[in-house]
C-alpha cells in the first residue's frame, strides 16, 4: 500500500477535522461547499459535518460574502477572467445570489473594459496577417473563452 492511500483511508475524528478545517480556512478563503467535500472527504458523517460547518461559520472562519469578494477580485486581477466565468464558478461552489453580487462588486467596471481590451489586442497581434473579419472572430471566441460577454466583446472590436 503506498502512502497517500493510507492517509486516504484514515478517518479523522470530528476534532481533528475540526482543527484540520480550521487551519484550512485560516490559510485561505472556503467557500461552504469546499469544506463540505474535504469533511466529507475526511471520513466524516453528515452530522458531524453539518456541526463543523455551522462552527467554523460562527467562529468567522467560513464567511460565503467574503470568499465571493476574494474569489471574485483574484480571478479577475490575476486569471483575468471575465464575469461569465467567474459567476459560472459561483454555481458551481453553490454560492448564494446575494454573494456573487457581492462578488461582483470587487471588479471595478474601468478596470474590466481595460483587461478585455488588452486581452483582444494581444490576440490580434498574434496573426497580424489574415482577413480583418477573421482575426476579429478569432479575438472575440478567445475574449469569450475567458468568460467575457459576447456582445462587450464585439462592441470593443467594432470600436463602438
Amino acid at each position: 500500500m503506498y502512502e497517500d492511500d493510507k492517509k486516504q483511508n484514515k478517518k479523522l475524528t470530528p476534532n481533528q477535522a475540526t482543527i484540520k478545517a480550521q487551519n484550512s480556512c485560516a490559510y485561505q478563503e472556503r467557500c461552504q461547499q469546499e469544506m463540505r467535500d474535504k469533511l466529507y472527504e475526511w471520513g466524516l458523517h453528515s452530522n458531524d459535518v453539518e456541526n463543523i460547518i455551522a462552527n467554523l461559520i460562527s467562529d468567522n472562519f467560513l464567511n460565503e460574502e467574503r470568499f465571493a469578494k476574494a474569489f471574485a477580485g483574484g480571478k479577475f486581477r490575476i486569471k483575468k477572467w471575465g464575469r461569465v466565468k467567474i459567476k459560472i464558478e459561483f454555481k458551481k461552489r453553490k454560492i448564494s445570489d446575494y454573494c456573487i453580487k457581492k462578488g461582483m462588486q470587487e471588479i471595478d467596471e474601468t478596470d474590466y473594459i481595460k483587461t478585455l481590451k488588452s486581452i483582444l489586442a494581444k490576440k490580434l497581434k498574434e496573426n497580424p496577417k489574415g482577413k480583418v473579419q477573421v482575426r476579429n472572430y478569432k479575438a472575440a471566441q478567445y475574449a469569450m473563452s475567458r468568460g467575457y460577454e459576447g456582445d462587450l466583446v464585439w462592441d470593443i472590436l467594432r470600436g463602438d
